[in-house]
């Protein structure tokens, strides 16, 4: 089991495109050298968007493992998770669980600590089943208090890692407003797990700076922003890193 958060999670590349950010990791080589510079600069646990060779964003056995070990590797003992975002395969939710199923037969190496899991999308059930197989820990995504309902009624194995409450949409005014009403309704679900607490976009800083205030881990990363609180560029993944952890530490009670 991948150990728990306490401050930070990087997040490193999402499905940017090279062209939205220079420094968007695409290869397992580049993606190691990312999340060193973010594990260096502070975060605990690292999340990837594994690519095929085209630069596509992959649930491929192969391709999962390549970027897994590569940062494993760049990074020992710090925890790797992945996506399982449905529009991966297009939409397809038999595809994405067949390809998911594949990580059972990974070298332990190369197989991800965690994978985050979309209440919102369809097949949630059968991805718990397939992650649960291949030894992967699972952890929610709630975007909403619809999926906070929802929470509960998944059983994973060994149950969930975390809950990632993520406000996806939204703009810096509305963010903490968002984030406040799925967390009240994870509290009237009974949801037990750590929660994670962080934002997209607009909503990032924000919800980094509550993340601060509630003593909630959070994450950050070119795939949640490519500025900084200041709405300035930044160089990539090991400055958002540092920038975020100044300003969650400087929002603490």
């Amino acid at each position: 089991m991948a150990r728990r958060i306490e401050r930070i999670k990087a997040c490193l590349n999402g499905g940017l495109r090279r062209a939205e950010h220079p420094a968007v990791p695409i290869t397992p080589a580049e993606l190691a050298r990312e999340a060193a510079g973010a594990v260096a600069a502070g975060a605990e646990a690292v999340h990837v968007h594994p690519r095929s060779a085209s630069g596509a964003e992959s649930l491929a056995a192969g391709e999962v493992a390549a970027a897994v070990a590569a940062v494993r590797q760049a990074c020992p003992g710090t925890p790797v998770g992945v996506s399982t975002g449905l529009w991966i395969t297009g939409g397809n939710a038999a595809a994405r669980r067949a390809a998911v199923a594949g990580w059972a037969d990974l070298p332990l190496a190369a197989r991800p600590d965690f994978a985050s899991v979309n209440l919102s999308e369809p097949g949630a059930a059968g991805l718990l089943a397939a992650l649960a197989a291949a030894g992967v820990a699972a952890e929610a995504g709630v975007w909403s208090a619809a999926d906070a309902r929802t929470v509960a009624s998944f059983s994973p194995g060994g149950g969930w890692l975390r809950i990632l409450v993520e406000v996806i949409d939204a703009p810096a005014a509305g963010a903490v407003a968002a984030a406040e009403e799925i967390l009240r309704q994870l509290d009237r679900s009974g949801a037990a797990a750590p929660r994670l607490l962080h934002g997209q976009q607009a909503a990032c800083w924000p919800l980094i700076r509550h993340a601060g205030r509630l003593a909630l881990p959070t994450r950050i990363g070119l795939e949640d922003t490519t500025v900084g609180p200041d709405g300035q560029p930044v160089s990539g993944n090991a400055e958002l890193t540092r920038l975020a952890l100044a300003t969650w530490t400087a929002a603490r009670p």
